[in-house]
């Protein structure tokens, strides 16, 4: 039975990629990558190697997670060097916990290798800080796209009266719906927003606006799409530096 590398691929930029990261990429046998992994990555496989793509969307998904975990599974029996290509990290909202308990209850040794988070990664390359002294000594990372069974909202939306900054994964096409409860629970109307979209690649594109007018400038960005809350939105006038003007 082989070893199992649940590998953080990063936010987009292969550039991001770390180095144990790229090790166990040149070493693996078979790699399974997700929509979010820069494709690139690939091109640094050995000779031989197989690819698997698992990748998931909005409304379609390749396969179940439960299905996925078994691939991996599969693949553990099969090959001995299973790379799992996530994109971000694996415990940031990327299943890799799940993942990592399906191997455990079968027997099959994994490892993680920690990926640069989305959550961090791209705010920073559209010139936002998530803290800054003065403005705010927290953050907040939330997903933006709950389970669908689910009969009501895991958010406590309640407890983001506070001014962290709050950085929303996967909510574009909840942006609605993200700006609406926040206005209920208090937030101005003029409270600062981002969307950022395909962030650290080179298409990257950042709109900025308030809770009230958001909606109608970014609902048409294109996907994977991150939501910036908070006072430190209006710093990126200064610190942009990514993004072509």
């Amino acid at each position: 039975m082989g070893k199992v590398y649940l590998t953080g691929a990063g936010p987009g930029d292969i550039d991001l990629l770390t180095v144990k990261a790229l090790r166990v990429v040149r070493e693996a046998d078979v790699i399974i990558y997700d929509r979010l992994a820069n494709p690139d990555i690939l091109a640094e496989a050995k000779n031989g190697c197989e690819f698997i793509y698992v990748g998931k969307e909005d409304s379609h998904h390749t396969l179940p997670q439960e299905e996925i975990n078994e691939e991996i599974y599969q693949a553990a029996l099969k090959y001995d060097t299973v790379v799992r290509l996530k994109g971000g990290d694996p415990f940031v909202f990327g299943r890799g916990g799940e993942e990592g308990i399906y191997l455990y209850e079968r027997g099959v040794t994994f490892e993680f290798i920690p990926g640069v988070t989305s959550a961090i990664a791209v705010p920073e390359y559209a010139g936002i800080p998530v803290t800054h002294r003065g403005i705010t000594v927290s953050f907040r990372v939330v997903t933006g796209h709950e389970s669908t069974n689910k009969s009501h909202s895991q958010i406590p939306w309640e407890n983001y009266k506070t001014d962290d900054t709050i950085i929303f994964l996967m909510g574009l096409h909840r942006l609605k719906v993200i700006t609406q409860k926040l206005m209920e629970i208090g937030k101005p109307k003029n409270y600062p927003i981002a969307v950022i979209s395909r962030g650290t690649r080179p298409d990257e594109k950042t709109v900025v606006g308030t809770l009230e007018d958001i909606y109608e400038k970014a609902k048409d960005l294109p996907t994977p799409a991150l939501i910036v809350v908070g006072e430190v939105v209006r710093l990126r006038e200064q610190l942009s530096w990514f993004e072509t003007p």
